[in-house]
């Protein structure tokens, strides 16, 4: 049975993380019930950040003032607590946010920064988890098999809007440019639409939107399908690559975790090429893209059917994956009731998002593109096809999760570019795999950080090149995200990184 915020009211409540969906969890329920007791379990830099916000301790009300309530002298007291010490705690050291007026009697926020077990989750009857942490990892898988509950704030979210007309979109890559497309396609035919979810507006932020729109599109991860608990009126799936193993645990709880959007949605959206993708074919309401019959790329166009939609010179995103990726928007658009092809042409109108094949400019006869959202050697490989193999010299590593290289290796071996340069956690292991290779013809650079790896890049470049960040890994073991990752890559280029402009469209419009 999903939750409402109302059956929260009584409940003891605490929230693990607080990253943007935990934020957006600990002002949704401020909103909701100013004077309850809550727990927040995050780290020490996630207690740094909320003592420099003032807005969570400051919500409007839900009746729908967007009036925001100022700061005043009062303060808040938060202490930070044994993760095993009952509840009330004894404070064993202090923090201090400002608290803004309206709630000169709220109570107190409890924040604790040392890692919870299980002792400490069983203390409350729901605990909002934010997506990155694993239900398969200690201590969550404990305190699971213990009966502590877990809730996502997408599923609070759904469980308030059960009727709201959705269109969620998965898939290992291109997630963000479909949701995207079909957002901008439907404002363009004159609707209204909230984008949110996984592309950076958290759900629980719009959980009382000044005027509904007429239709949310939501993009979801694979941590977000596992436990999100919704009923899309559309489910698109885009594509389903192994990814986030230190997540799932398995390449097949990935597709699993992953499939679970298509389980309560009235229609499902599924990339016929895609062979993990079978598995929906028992869905009653399931359509597919990349046939014949349906939304899919041929002689240099866009089709649908016999019918051709768009050539693909009008569409300004690069590469035959995201030319797929149109075919999904397009395909989601269909199976919501409208008539994609008649809003195909708004797809030429499209700004590409930044980090995604991003051309950054030239100099010195050096192209730059700036591609840091690749986490995947996919991804990567995909980039390569877009660029033209032989001209790019190609950054990869980053971050190790644990995913197979061997595919890239076999590409580069069969299409090598010009040059490949190895950096971050993992650039060691994939290095050795492409020393392996018989006859490489492509140079081959190993580095450390990317400053490094950019200053090889332009030494084995021949003229005319592409030099390319495209790490086929995340980011986590030297940046905050993949945006940090390309704004310094943007920086140690010669390009102004301020000028990688965010995604445009997020929230309501």
């Amino acid at each position: 049975m999903s939750l409402r915020i109302a059956d929260l009211a009584d409940a003891r409540v605490a929230i693990w993380g607080f990253g943007r969906e935990g934020r957006a969890a600990l002002v949704a329920l401020r909103r909701y019930f100013p004077h309850k007791p809550l727990t927040l379990f995050c780290n020490e830099a996630e207690a740094a950040l909320l003592i420099a916000t003032s807005d969570v301790a400051t919500p409007s009300p839900p009746t729908g003032s967007a009036e925001r309530v100022g700061v005043s002298g009062g303060r808040r007291r938060l202490v930070d607590v044994s993760p095993v010490d009952p509840l009330p705690p004894h404070p064993t050291r202090s923090l201090d946010v400002v608290r803004g007026e309206g709630l000169p009697d709220a109570s107190p926020l409890r924040v604790v920064t040392q890692p919870p077990d299980v002792a400490a989750l069983e203390q409350f009857d729901v605990v909002i988890k934010s997506p990155g942490i694993s239900p398969y990892k200690l201590p969550a898988a404990a305190a699971l098999r213990a009966g502590v509950r877990f809730i996502s704030g997408s599923a609070l979210w759904f469980a308030e809007h059960p009727h709201a007309r959705t269109i969620c979109v998965t898939g290992t890559k291109g997630k963000s440019t479909v949701s995207a497309l079909i957002a901008h396609v439907l404002r363009k035919s004159g609707r209204s639409v909230a984008l949110a979810g996984n592309i950076g507006v958290p759900l629980l932020e719009l959980i009382v939107p000044p005027l509904p729109p007429q239709w949310w599109v939501i993009e979801l991860s694979s941590f977000q399908t596992h436990d999100f608990g919704g009923a899309p009126t559309v489910a698109v799936i885009n594509n389903l690559y192994e990814e986030h193993l230190d997540w799932h645990g398995t390449r097949e709880r990935y597709a699993t975790d992953k499939l679970m959007i298509a389980a309560n949605a009235m229609h499902v959206v599924v990339n016929a090429q895609d062979e993990l993708l079978a598995a929906t074919r028992a869905h009653a309401s399931r359509s597919v893209f990349g046939t014949r019959d349906g939304w899919h790329v041929a002689a240099d166009a866009i089709c649908r059917g016999a019918t051709v939609a768009l050539a693909l010179i009008a569409v300004p995103l690069p590469g035959l994956h995201n030319a797929q990726n149109v075919c999904a928007a397009l395909a989601a658009l269909d199976a919501a009731g409208l008539d994609a092809l008649a809003l195909a042409p708004h797809v030429t109108t499209f700004k590409s998002l930044p980090h995604r094949l991003q051309l950054l400019g030239v100099r010195d006869g050096t192209t730059y593109v700036n591609d840091s959202i690749a986490t995947t050697p996919q991804a990567t490989i995909e980039a390569l096809r877009s660029i033209g193999d032989g001209a790019a010299v190609v950054l990869v590593g980053g971050f190790d999760r644990g995913l197979d290289w061997r595919p890239f290796v076999e590409h580069v071996a069969a299409h090598p570019p010009a040059g490949i340069v190895t950096m971050g956690a993992n650039g060691p292991a994939i290095a050795a795999a492409l020393k392996a290779l018989d006859h490489a013809r492509f140079a081959l650079r190993e580095t450390q950080s990317l400053g490094d790896a950019l200053v090889q890049a332009r030494s084995v470049a021949p003229r005319g090149a592409t030099i390319v960040l495209s790490p086929g890994a995340p980011s986590f073991d030297a940046f905050h995200d993949y945006a940090e990752r390309g704004r310094e890559f943007a920086r140690l280029a010669g390009f102004d990184p301020a000028a990688i402009a965010q995604i445009d469209g997020l929230g309501i419009a």
